[in-house]
């Protein structure tokens, strides 16, 4: 009986917490692996500064009183001496704000840092970056790497630190409420009693009040930037694609269609915004009338013991301030709500993302030792033995197959569409884990993959020449004779220009350019997968004699369906189905005049 999808899947939440969980257990690893101590400095730092801000508030709380009670005497000498004191107090503040910006920023970066290294190395390890694009997972890493590491993990030390500050300020503050507030004597319908440190009490009760109206009216706000920022994320998305497919798009008219669409998904993000916008104005009704009334109240409270005489003014100021600083301590939650939100939601998207790379083991399936193997060959054969290749979703595509491969030999590999011919050659280029069974290269062998679109990297037309070995540097002439060969000398004089190439070049002359880097850094290995498709047939045959000339002795596989490729292979493996399988296998067939051929050009009998 199949299982309903509910029941195999795991809840919103328990998603939500899992990505949580993981970025968490990744991200605080900094404190606890290689840098650990430059982040314990950092923290370290920050703390001692918390502690001083801390002091200068308190001193500046002190100085409301003693300025104060120095007006309400009228003593001119006391009160330049605190004219003088504020000036020390503000230069310690500013002198200490500026260090805190420094460490703060700091420790945002090197954190920042330290965690985009580690997911862009998890990324890269064992080709991940390209085996999550073939299982299509719905993840954008660059983004996620370039900056939702920023709003992930930025906010955390603002936050720590604006915690920590409202923690101790609270306690601070709350005693200067108790011991100079002081208790009062209330009379309420006959009877007497005396309430010690009020203020501290009215600042609790007030502090409640404003904080459960602005969770009530702003809870739904949490949900709606949520909301709001995926929506900015798949419109981001949607433009990024009709940019990289902009040529496909135009050629094909699909202009209006993807118009359309982008404006559909900008409503759409619109909509939320206006959501965002609706719950922001409503909170702003606490936010103000808060703003009004939060100076006034511990004025309007004390008042009666200042009537009374039993509280000055410097007191009754010193209360005032203190109970504002409560107000923001006990505030700072509700204040920062918004920003919470989007922590939350950029902090997920990472552990998203760290899930998924995480997740490839299981779902490669190497935790059953159900995987293709990558081994070194016992000779210099390149050896293939019982391999058998699957889809990502365990879809058998070849079954079985056995292939030995001399040094030197050249082999074309066809079969119908569908049949698993390039994922044979990513399987061979150590690309494609999916199956079973060895393929076995030569120990130390240099292998150059030539996709049917070559990557031209930025940079200069020399780096695209020398990749990926561009720490090896080739003479000119070099460069310029492989250029001349492959029909792209009118490029020679445009080696060191930096510029766009991938999208200068066209098609056939970046084809072209890969077999230039045959000719500059000849591999041992060249696996070719339709690698001459964007070329006519006389820059094809052009092309091709470089594997009878230059590179005879490199051993060559080749994915082609052009006629005529026969005459620069040795032989041939076809993939083919039998009857009522879903799966193919190698049959082959072997071209004597073109192994005679080779053999002499080598030298062999």
């Amino acid at each position: 009986m199949p299982l309903d999808k509910n029941d195999t899947r795991e809840s919103e939440d328990k998603l939500r917490r899992r990505a949580m969980n993981s970025f968490l257990d990744t991200a605080l690893r900094y404190w606890r692996e290689d840098h650990a101590k430059q982040a314990w400095l950092l923290t370290g730092s920050i703390l001692a500064l918390v502690l001083l801000m801390l002091a200068t508030q308190l001193g500046i709380n002190s100085w409301n009183r003693y300025f104060f009670d120095a007006l309400d005497v009228r003593d001119g000498h006391r009160i330049l001496l605190g004219v003088g004191l504020i000036g020390a107090l503000a230069f310690a503040t500013a002198l200490i704000s500026v260090l805190t910006v420094h460490v703060r920023m700091r420790l945002q970066v090197r954190w920042r840092q330290w965690l985009t290294r580690r997911l862009v190395g998890d990324w890269f390890a064992e080709r991940r970056f390209y085996q999550l694009t073939v299982i299509g997972d719905d993840i954008n890493p660059e983004y996620r790497i370039g900056e939702d590491t920023r709003l992930a993990t930025e906010p955390v030390v603002d936050f720590a630190m604006g915690l920590l500050t409202a923690l101790l300020s609270a306690i601070a503050f709350l005693g200067i409420l108790w011991s100079v507030g002081g208790g009062i004597h209330l009379s309420l319908s006959g009877h007497e009693f005396d309430v010690p440190g009020y203020m501290v009490w009215v600042a609790i009760l007030y502090s409640f009040i404003a904080s459960a109206l602005m969770v009530r009216i702003g809870r739904p706000l949490i949900a709606c930037v949520d909301s709001k920022n995926a929506g900015e994320a798949q419109f981001r998305y949607e433009l990024t694609r009709v940019r990289e497919s902009a040529e496909n798009i135009a050629l094909i008219g699909g202009d209006e269609d993807e118009k359309a669409r982008l404006d559909d998904t900008f409503t759409d993000l619109v909509a939320r915004w206006i959501d965002v916008i609706r719950q922001q104005a409503n909170m702003t009704w606490v936010l103000n009338a808060n703003t009004v009334l939060a100076p006034v109240a511990p004025l309007l409270m004390g008042a009666p013991k200042y009537l009374s005489g039993d509280m000055s003014l410097g007191e009754l100021m010193q209360v005032a301030a203190a109970f504002l600083q409560v107000q923001t301590a006990f505030n700072w939650l509700v204040d920062n709500a918004i920003r919470l939100a989007e922590w939350n939601a950029s902090s997920q998207r990472v552990g998203v993302l760290q899930n998924a790379l995480t997740d490839l083991d299981t779902q490669i399936g190497k935790g059953a030792g159900d995987t293709i193997v990558l081994g070194a060959s016992p000779d210099e054969k390149l050896r293939i033995e019982n391999l058998s290749i699957a889809q990502h979703n365990g879809k058998l595509l070849i079954a079985d197959t056995e292939v030995v491969v001399e040094p030197g030999e050249k082999v074309l590999v066809k079969g119908e569409s569908g049949s698993g011919k390039s994922t044979l050659i990513r399987a061979m280029a150590g690309l494609w884990p999916w199956g079973s069974g060895k393929i076995l290269r030569p120990v130390g062998a240099e292998i150059a993959f030539m996709p049917q679109r070559p990557y031209i990297p930025l940079g200069t037309l020399r780096h695209a020449l020398l990749y990926p070995a561009t720490a090896q540097t080739r003479d000119d002439d070099t460069i310029r004779m492989a250029l001349r060969k492959t029909g792209l000398i009118h490029l020679a004089d445009k080696l060191d220009e930096d510029a766009p190439w991938s999208r200068i070049l066209s098609g056939g002359e970046q084809q072209r350019i890969a077999f230039a880097r045959l000719l500059i850094n000849p591999p041992d290995i060249i696996i070719m997968d339709e690698a001459t498709s964007a070329l006519d047939e006389l820059s094809q045959a052009r092309v091709m004699d470089f594997l009878k000339d230059e590179l005879a002795a490199a051993t060559v596989i080749t994915v082609g369906h052009r006629p005529g490729l026969e005459a620069w292979h040795t032989r041939e493996i076809r993939l083919v189905r039998t009857p009522g399988e879903v799966h193919a296998h190698a049959e082959e067939r072997r071209y004597p005049l073109a192994q005679k051929i080779l053999k002499r050009l080598r030298g062999e009998s």
